[in-house]
């Protein structure tokens, strides 16, 4: 890992996501991608600082993430190797600040890749680390896309407010830095969106903006939106417009439509509702 500048951050919490196995839709990575912008040309302009990037000769297999030609502004040809970056957003509005790590997956050595990271959050004082996931299921595009919230301990689930994590099965690096946090005795939560499989082709702003919201809600921040918004709306559209000129793909949607309005209705609850009216609260303050 080269460090290439460590700014002064207050309590930080490390948000990560990586392109590949654990990202559908490009919904996570979508996320981050929006972290780093939000706060530009807002009243207190935030602009993300390079922490950090990791050698990638040691953890890509770039048969598997290959390496991409660019041409710069000098008409020079380039070379932007697949790498992880570290960077610092300072939010002099919030009492925290936030680490962000973003990259594609690794494809070999994740004890050493995770042992990095996790150094790294322990040189910064990081009290928490927040893992941004996405991945397909059986879920209806029309409807409200699903966070699920999950710690790798049940001690840790209980005292953070979310679902200690079942889950049984393979796992990507995501999994295997819960597991490095629980050992060291980092806080850790898990974020994951549902995307629905047959819309997976493409990026889901729909599902970064309810990972965002999540993450919002979570840390009991505002995150600006942008037109964010406006892109999940044109992301719907475009879907159902798909869907409708297949009529296999129409009936199934209406099924999962069904199935959903039917399992969500003995939900509608009073904290349900309280905690849509705090977001839209937090909305109106933040515009």
């Amino acid at each position: 890992m080269e460090i290439h500048h460590i700014p002064p951050l207050r309590n930080p919490i490390m948000v990560m996501a990586f392109s590949g196995w654990n990202d559908a839709g490009e919904a996570a990575t979508g996320a981050l991608e929006h972290l780093l912008a939000a706060w530009h040309n807002e009243p207190n302009d935030v602009v993300p600082e390079l922490i950090a990037d990791i050698d990638s000769e040691e953890f890509y297999d770039f048969q598997v993430n290959r390496p991409h030609i660019f041409i710069d502004e000098s008409h020079i040809r380039n070379i932007s190797w697949p790498t992880t970056q570290i960077f610092g957003l300072a939010l002099p509005t919030f009492e925290r600040d936030l680490v962000i790590v973003k990259g594609a997956e690794p494809s070999m050595r994740w004890k050493s890749f995770t042992r990095e990271i996790l150094d790294l959050a322990d040189d910064l004082e990081v009290s928490l680390i927040v893992t941004l996931g996405s991945l397909l299921a059986d879920v209806p595009h029309t409807r409200p896309i699903g966070v699920s919230g999950s710690g790798a301990h049940p001690d840790i689930a209980t005292r953070l407010g979310v679902e200690v994590s079942r889950y049984e099965g393979p796992t990507g690096i995501l999994g295997i830095i819960a597991d490095g946090c629980m050992r060291r005795g980092i806080d850790a939560v898990s974020l994951w969106a549902a995307i629905p499989h047959y819309a997976s082709s493409s990026p889901s702003p729909k599902a970064t903006l309810s990972l965002v919201n999540a993450l919002e809600d979570f840390l009991d921040i505002s995150i600006p939106s942008a037109d964010l918004p406006e892109a999940a709306d044109e992301w719907e559209k475009d879907v159902t417009e798909m869907a409708k000129e297949d009529s296999d793909v129409a009936e199934y949607v209406k099924a999962l439509e069904d199935s959903k309005d039917a399992a969500e209705l003995p939900d509608v609850s009073g904290d349900s509702i309280a905690k849509e009216f705090e977001r839209y609260l937090r909305r109106r303050t933040k515009d």
